[in-house]
């Protein structure tokens, strides 16, 4: 699944060159006769509904000689290629199908196993047109042993100016091959701050998705918090766990804010440290029918349980938030999740390129589809906009001193 609310889809168009030579009609023959055999073999593959629109493959061949033999502009073959595929995702009109070439899908990949090769940062745009901003840092990594912190403000990078700049270009930018260098310019504490320049070389990045520790001044009430749902959640979330059960947890918090998704599997397998066996997961729903996923072993956690979730809980998240509301482990705090039910397949293409595609839709165990719907909390409670006080942390502490049967210390 993927999992994020901010759109997947954001590959560049088809870009063109200027055309200074005549090109022969030879070259334009031979793309017509590959284009001739691609329309025979969707013409093949659709069967009828593609010999129903044999007048709009007609024009694509003829589309294809015009821009070869009249244009002003050439665009290679594989270009051409390239942009058909991502017009064919496109028509979708689905945010989270996507064509991806061979960069986005590398960095897709990475994403889903949880590493990549850069600095170590996690950074943001809090509005458009404001400079790129550091939430925070991975303990270890160059930006961390750089002393760069949470609320720095990354004014240039490698003399790119950040200002309005998006952050899929800033992550690239930031990301590289291991061992190659980057110049950054920092402000401390946000634009207007002490400017330094920082000149860092970027290394393998082994993103941690589950960081906890017991409540300070509340005995017996553990905390964790996910942040994603990458291939080393489950085994993180299970370390994470079984640590808090030795310090003696009795209740746990658990934190799904700003959690945009992820891995479906590792989802699920999250899910099945708290449902009971036999509990279903989620159910599946494709163009073969439905499934449902279920806890098949005992439970590692057994006690109060409380959920905090915001309008960023998506998608994988969701699934887990649906999952221990739906079958009463425990309860959810917060605000209405973001509303993603449905499950994105990876798929793999020559080239290096990939193709991200809805196949499925999801319902939580109590068959609710929240597509656009979201899941509403048990008990809502809306954070100010500065997020503090954490009005959410503190309806959770409230809920879970009642049942733990603990006093604050």
């Amino acid at each position: 699944m993927s999992g994020e609310p901010r759109g997947p889809g954001r590959e560049g168009r088809l870009q063109v060159e200027p055309n200074r030579e005549a090109r022969p009609f030879g070259t334009a023959g031979k793309i017509l006769v590959a284009v001739g055999a691609l329309v025979l073999l969707l013409a093949l593959g659709a069967g009828w509904a593609m010999a129903s629109n044999f007048d709009n493959l007609g024009n694509l061949v003829k589309v294809v000689a015009l821009l070869r033999t009249q244009g002003i502009y050439h665009v290679q073959a594989g270009q051409m290629v390239e942009g058909a595929i991502e017009g064919m995702v496109d028509s979708l009109n689905d945010p989270y199908s996507v064509y991806m070439n061979q960069t986005n899908f590398t960095q897709l990949q990475q994403q889903i196993q949880g590493s990549f090769a850069g600095l170590g940062m996690v950074v943001t745009i809090p509005k458009p047109g404001d400079y790129l901003m550091v939430k925070s840092t991975i303990n270890g990594t160059p930006a961390q042993r750089a002393g760069i912190g949470a609320n720095d403000a990354i004014l240039k990078i490698d003399n790119r100016d950040t200002k309005g700049m998006d952050v899929e270009t800033a992550v690239s930018l930031l990301r590289g091959p291991v061992g190659s260098g980057v110049t950054l310019i920092i402000a401390r504490g946000g634009p207007g701050g002490a400017e330094r320049s920082v000149s860092l070389v970027r290394e393998q990045i082994n993103v941690p998705t589950v960081e906890g520790h017991m409540v300070r001044d509340y005995p017996g009430i553990g905390y964790v918090a996910i942040s994603q749902f990458t291939e080393n959640t489950p085994l993180e979330m299970k370390t994470q766990l079984t640590s808090l059960l030795s310090q003696g947890m009795q209740g746990l918090i658990l934190d799904l804010r700003d959690n945009p998704g992820g891995e479906l599997q590792s989802a699920v397998n999250v899910a099945r440290f708290f449902l009971p066996k036999g509990s279903p997961v989620v159910y599946i729903q494709s163009n073969f029918g439905q499934d449902v996923l279920t806890q098949t072993d005992d439970r590692l956690i057994n006690m109060p349980l409380v959920v905090l979730v915001n309008g960023n809980t998506a998608s994988a998240a969701e699934i887990l938030a649906g999952a221990i509301q739906d079958t009463g482990v425990g309860i959810l705090v917060g605000t209405k999740t973001f509303g993603k039910g449905v499950v994105q397949t990876v798929y793999p293409l020559s080239g290096g390129a990939g193709l991200k595609l809805t196949t499925a839709r999801y319902l939580t165990p109590a068959k609710h589809d929240i597509q656009h719907k979201g899941i509403e909390p048990n008990q809502v409670v809306a954070n100010p906009d500065s997020g503090k006080p954490d009005l959410q942390m503190d309806a959770a502490l409230k809920d879970m001193l009642q049942k733990v049967k603990v006093n604050a210390a």
